[in-house]
């Protein structure tokens, strides 16, 4: 196979001059929203110097898109989705402003600035499901899965660069200046999906409020292939998220050394860039359900072998492995929702799918550092990778029409 063929596929780039707007102030938006992550966190702890209330931080990221996501989903559905993603942009730019403005005066109390986080994070709870609508609706099918890859490649990549641009921003300008260019970001997402045409859901709109969201919970419960690709993701991520027992394993296994803590997280993300830049082959496969259910597999593999080892180096190469199986998972959860679900449900379908992502990971952390208080890091990590491998198993066992490739979208749902 030709290295062109192997490298991220980049022909939505070429064939669509709205997606391209729409990547470049995602992306912007992206850098921006992780220099904002380690700009609260570092106001936070440096205002109390208390664990409590830095974790407080990620409750205040995560409630809102838990409560306010499948109501997003279904509001999503029900008007004209670019509407709902300007509106949403136009909100968390606000937010940013009013950060930076408390980030210059200093004179907000923690607890206002964890308000003005989860304000910013309801508007992205709101706007999450309008923009899981574009890329089936801009780009053909086969290209669907190319367009989620350059998204995570952006994301991934963001990801890296992000937090340690926020650092030297940090040092030399203050928090303010941070929050301001975060705000900024959100004026290129804006421009980005500005030139969108109107997108109404194609179907029957969904019914406002409990209702309509509880529609897109029906979906989800009788659509196998669907519900197979997000049961998967959850036990992927509740069996054997590793961040939380990353602090333990270091000093179980590593001598405790801070800058080889640092590195478990870059690794992970170092995969990830890594794999989707690569991500070309399997995208153009047209097969998500067997590389999702593969990658997942791999996840739990690395993490168990990464439980196991005793050099510091093979456990950050068994970590880049876990980070690119992750991302490589993520793309093709992320093209089986998006294929396979109908226009008319795909805002409550991809808010579902927000919420667990969100989710998954946070559960993950908590059950492994419960298990970890009870044994020690590495039996978390080991059992946890384990159990992932045998829920995927499991999924791929009892869902043939995932492990079996592409099938058409109006696949019939059943219990």
């Amino acid at each position: 196979m030709s290295l062109s063929r192997s490298l991220v596929d980049v022909r939505p780039l070429r064939t669509s001059p709205v997606f391209r707007r729409l990547l470049i102030g995602r992306t912007v938006s992206v850098l921006g929203g992780f220099m904002t992550m380690v700009t609260v966190m570092y106001q936070v702890w440096d205002t109390t110097r208390s664990t409590a209330w830095t974790g407080a931080v990620g409750l205040a990221q995560a409630l809102p898109l838990v409560v306010f996501g499948l109501f997003a989903g279904a509001w999503a559905d029900r008007a004209d989705r670019r509407r709902v993603y300007l509106t949403a942009t136009v909100g968390q730019a606000v937010c940013s402003l009013a950060l930076a403005a408390q980030g210059f005066t200093g004179r907000v109390p923690v607890a206002g600035v964890l308000s003005l986080v989860a304000a910013q994070s309801a508007f992205g709870a709101l706007g999450a499901p309008a923009a899981g609508v574009f890329l089936p609706r801009l780009l053909p099918k086969e290209q669907v899965a190319a367009g989620l890859a350059l998204q995570q490649v952006g994301g991934q990549a963001m990801m890296l660069l992000g937090p340690a641009l926020a650092g030297v921003l940090l040092g030399w300008f203050g928090i303010g200046v941070c929050y301001l260019l975060d705000a900024l970001s959100f004026g290129l997402a804006f421009y980005g999906a500005f030139g969108l045409p109107a997108l109404p859901p194609e179907g029957e709109p969904s019914r406002p409020g409990l209702g309509g969201a509880l529609d897109g919970l029906r979906f989800l419960a009788g659509h196998r292939v669907v519900r197979g690709a997000l049961i998967t993701d959850l036990a992927a991520t509740v069996l054997s998220f590793p961040v939380s027992l990353f602090p333990l394993v270091n000093d179980e296994r590593f001598g405790g050394d801070p800058r080889t803590l640092g590195l478990f997280l870059s690794a992970l993300a170092v995969g990830g860039v890594a794999a989707t830049a690569l991500s070309g082959s399997l995208t153009r496969l047209g097969r998500p359900g067997p590389v999702m259910l593969c990658a997942s597999a791999a996840w739990g593999v690395a993490l168990v072998l990464f439980g196991l080892a005793t050099s510091a180096w093979a456990g950050l190469a068994l970590l880049v492995v876990a980070g690119a199986a992750d991302a490589t998972a993520v793309v093709a959860r992320s093209t089986i929702v998006q294929t396979r679900t109908p226009d008319a449900l795909l805002g409550r379908v991809t808010a579902a799918e927000q919420i667990v992502g969100q989710a998954g990971p946070s559960l993950g952390n908590v059950r492994g550092g419960l298990l970890a208080g009870w044994t020690s890091g590495a039996t978390a990590l080991v059992t946890g990778g384990v159990l992932c491998v045998l829920a995927v198993a499991g999924v791929a066992t009892t869902t043939p029409g995932l492990r079996g490739g592409d099938a058409p979208a109006a696949e019939p749902a059943g219990p």
